[in-house]
């Protein structure tokens, strides 16, 4: 069996990474390719890449953003290995890479799906306006295999997983999905219905591209629109509620008939508990609470889009008159 390691990228400096894992290709016989996927990056950025060609590294280029769903099916596409390692661009080897390649060697005779985890230095970054996604990172991501393979398929990442080809050519990530988030609870709630555990185990990488507060809150609101999207789309939703735990949350909330509150909470409240956030020491308590009342507002919005889109003028005047007749009487 053979490896395909597999980089998306966009603007994003992977010199360094790609030459650290290029050293395997020699030593590693499973280790077979590495395959750099430029989403429309930049012409400078490009001729960087394209410098790395050769003894087994190779560039599939996308002249334009084509999105992380579609960047990685066609990566997928062109990978020669058996198994697909997906990884992404700002990811960094906390060892050498020959032990972290030859870690996922043994795996591959015992799970088709694996997981390495993600990891986040010990020390808060230097930057105070990058302290919110370190610390979401090292208290929420940053997880021993032991307590990730208690809930196999929930919270699924591909950050740092293996795959068996014929797998992942089954699924495929959901390319419709353009906007940023949850493209990988989607694969991780369709492997679960596939009937297939993800294994995991502690092979992280670390992950080094810090958003600021602001650009972590702005890409967290648009992974919880993509959700409550997803939500709508999904026949079987307790299946894929036990994957996301804000679902898990937001379904007790809603047995409560607390939803609209929180909604309610989340637009008179939303700027105020943004600057709380926003600051050199988020309370991560509130941020999860800010993001629960966003998606029980995202709930009411999509919901009432879709009462629009069905929307019966006649049946609607005619109920209107006979309730009016019956609050007449």
């Amino acid at each position: 069996m053979t490896i395909s390691l597999l980089i998306p990228v966009c603007d994003y400096d992977i010199i360094a990474l790609v030459q650290s894992m290029r050293t395997c290709l020699e030593t590693i016989p499973e280790f077979i390719e590495i395959l750099i996927g430029d989403d429309g990056s930049s012409v400078e950025n490009r001729n960087r890449y394209k410098s790395l060609e050769g003894d087994g590294v190779r560039v599939i280029v996308s002249e334009k953003n084509i999105g992380r769903a579609a960047i990685r099916n066609r990566l997928a596409l062109e990978a020669k290995g058996n198994y697909l390692l997906f990884i992404d661009a700002d990811a960094m080897i906390p060892g050498t890479a020959e032990a972290y390649i030859s870690k996922w060697i043994p795996m591959m005779t015992m799970a088709r799906v694996i997981s390495g985890g993600i990891l986040y230095h010990k020390s808060p970054p230097g930057d105070p306006d990058k302290i919110l996604r370190w610390k979401y990172g090292r208290k929420r991501e940053q997880r021993k295999a032991s307590d990730r393979n208690k809930r196999h398929n929930a919270s699924f990442s591909t950050f740092n997983v293996l795959m068996d080809k014929t797998i992942f050519s089954m699924l495929r990530f959901n390319e419709e999905l353009k906007q940023y988030g949850h493209e990988d609870t989607l694969l991780g709630y369709q492997l679960k219905k596939a009937g297939i555990e993800i294994l995991h185990i502690d092979n992280g990488l670390i992950h080094e591209g810090l958003e600021s507060n602001r650009e972590f809150i702005n890409k967290t609101k648009l992974g919880i629109e993509n959700l409550s999207k997803l939500y709508d789309d999904i026949t079987d939703k307790r299946a894929f509620s036990s994957t996301v735990r804000i679902l898990r949350i937001y379904n007790r909330i809603r047995i409560l008939r607390l939803n609209l509150v929180l909604a309610y909470i989340f637009i008179r409240f939303r700027e105020r508990m943004e600057i709380r956030i926003d600051s050199s020491n988020p309370p991560l308590w509130l941020f999860s609470f800010y993001k629960v009342c966003m998606f029980c507002t995202f709930r009411e919005i999509h919901w009432r889009k879709q009462l629009t889109i069905h929307f019966n003028p006649k049946s609607f005047i005619k109920n209107k008159i006979i309730h009016t007749k019956t609050e007449n009487k």
